[in-house]
């Protein structure tokens, strides 16, 4: 039993380190945003909270079990026992008091964090709208005419106002890195708020299954100063292809693997009518465009 202890306690280290070698890839614990990092501390602060009940459990456990083995002797043996105050009075005080701080750790962040919520930060926000398709993103930005195709990008520091539905089945927008996640869904409207505080290129992806192609709807999520922001506005007017209903029928045919695609110019009031066409019959969709582009003239 003696070396049996020796070589589980020996083996222990080596145990952690492997079960912390999957942690690499957790890039909802490595955040470049606000909304990232506030996430993660409620995470890990979860967890520690929990961990008060999960880790002691697990120690009395072995304890009880190394003690009161059979073999053992010498531990006391008190079978009339069957109640201690102190016992009750744990058992029920801590996990209440643990339960009590999460429940309200989490009414705090989740009004704190709800994803309608703008974002308090200098700059004027980018407003881009999300278009879920089998199997890709469809990004349009409204302000400057321009849409792309499993791509985005923004200025460091500056906040995003995300405008998400789906011309498909619900699927769900997430950036790990920059926090939250938020579903899209035909016929309707969500919004998501984030920024970013550092510069890099960002892992993008649905979260929801979604059909045969969903392991591989993913997008890049660019995070970079003003002036490169600009030459990527530059540099997807300068494409040859336009976004109006064509092309946007021919986009959200299912496809897989799909490529990066800018578009110069976008129809206007194309996110609307996305939304409209599941609400007012399959016609809406030309009714719609036709009313936005008399409107905008």
């Amino acid at each position: 039993m003696r070396n049996a202890r020796h070589h589980l306690w020996k083996g222990l280290p080596v145990g952690a380190v492997a079960a912390l070698s999957g942690c690499a890839n957790l890039t909802v614990l490595n955040p470049r945003g606000q909304v990232g990092s506030e996430e993660k501390t409620l995470i890990l602060t979860a967890a520690i909270l929990m961990l008060l009940v999960v880790v002691p459990v697990i120690v009395l456990t072995v304890v009880f079990a190394l003690r009161y083995r059979a073999s053992n002797t010498k531990a006391k043996f008190t079978p009339e026992w069957s109640h201690s105050k102190r016992i009750e009075t744990v058992i029920w005080l801590v996990p209440l008091a643990i339960i009590t701080t999460l429940g309200i750790l989490t009414w705090i962040s989740t009004h704190k964090l709800d994803p309608y919520r703008p974002l308090a930060a200098s700059g004027t926000p980018v407003t881009i709208e999300a278009i879920s398709l089998d199997w890709k993103w469809l990004f349009i930005y409204p302000d400057e005419r321009i849409a792309s195709v499993n791509e985005i990008a923004f200025p460091t520091n500056v906040p995003i106002n995300f405008q998400i539905t789906s011309d498909t089945v619900m699927n769900s927008f997430f950036i790990p890195q920059l926090g939250s996640q938020i579903y899209s869904m035909a016929g309707m409207r969500t919004q998501l708020h984030l920024i970013s505080d550092a510069p890099g290129t960002y892992a993008g992806l649905s979260s929801n299954f979604s059909g045969q192609g969903f392991s591989n709807m993913r997008f890049s999520a660019i995070s970079t100063s003003e002036e490169q922001f600009e030459d990527w506005v530059s540099k997807a007017r300068q494409s040859p292809d336009k976004l109006d209903l064509d092309a946007f029928e021919a986009l959200e045919k299912p496809s897989e693997d799909v490529p990066v695609q800018y578009f110069s110019d976008v129809t206007p009031h194309l996110f609307e009518d996305v939304i409209a066409k599941y609400m007012t019959g399959a016609g809406s969709m030309q009714m719609t465009g036709q009313v936005g582009a008399q409107a905008s003239n």
